[in-house]
């Protein structure tokens, strides 16, 4: 897909992604911006994070960089006030950032899984607690939380990553409810498998043999999802888990 193909529907929007550096997050900056939104990609990685900005910037797209720890509340004050101060808007809040680790129930420790909760489910509520005060002054907001398929089902030695997934799903429900009188729409995003440069050496292991399609979604194939519940295409769809995964769950 070409940029000349892509609609404008996100013209004059801003939206913030964490963990924008690469991989999932990298692909939903770039699909955000080419549908004409204003992009910030935070992340902590900032190395990749910059060199995105640069080449999104050199393809005449509307991209910036900034540092966030998603589980500091005080990066998120800033990271806030740098969009308030630079745009004056805030439309659209893209909680990607997460992290997994695997190990048994039995092994597991307070220190990983703490981690895992910091990031993966008290980060997002950081977040919305954050952008709130910016995303009730626009019409149409939204914000997009990923979770995961490993949010409504188990995986061996994934306890702590199921159990912060679903947990999002569940703060992303209560977060509909809550804003729902504000205007502001608050899905959750569960992807499958996705192709990405972890998967790239193990193409047929994971998910696959379970999955119906039998391979993994393209990073275009859940960053065109994203695009569509920050658009106003999904202007009635709120408190939805949004599945991703090639037929997965089906079974």
């Amino acid at each position: 897909m070409t940029t000349t193909d892509l609609t404008q529907r996100l013209a004059g929007k801003v939206a913030l992604v964490t963990g924008g550096s690469r991989g999932q997050g990298a692909a939903h900056v770039r699909r955000l911006a080419s549908e004409g939104a204003t992009v910030v990609a935070a992340d902590i990685l900032d190395v990749e994070g910059k060199e995105l900005a640069a080449s999104l910037e050199s393809e005449g797209f509307n991209v910036r960089y900034t540092r966030l720890d998603v589980g500091d509340a005080e990066n998120w004050s800033r990271v806030i006030g740098e969009v308030e101060a630079d745009f004056g808007q805030l439309d659209i809040l893209v909680n990607n950032a997460g992290i997994i680790h695997e190990v048994s129930l039995e092994e597991e420790t307070q220190e990983r899984w703490q981690r895992i909760l910091q990031v993966n489910l008290t980060g997002p509520l950081l977040g919305m607690q954050a952008a709130l005060p910016l995303l009730r002054r626009q019409v149409g907001a939204s914000i997009i939380n990923t979770a995961s398929i490993f949010g409504p089902v188990g995986a061996i030695n994934n306890g702590a990553y199921c159990a912060s997934k679903a947990g999002l799903i569940g703060l992303t429900k209560t977060a509909a409810l809550e804003f729902a009188p504000l205007g502001i729409r608050v899905n959750s995003l569960c992807p499958g498998g996705v192709n990405s440069p972890m998967t790239e050496a193990d193409p047929e292991g994971g998910v696959v043999p379970d999955t119906p399609f039998k391979r993994r979604a393209n990073l275009e194939e859940i960053s065109g999802v994203v695009a569509f519940l920050a658009s106003s295409d999904a202007s009635f769809i709120t408190g939805a888990e949004i599945v991703v995964d090639g037929g997965f769950t089906a079974r």
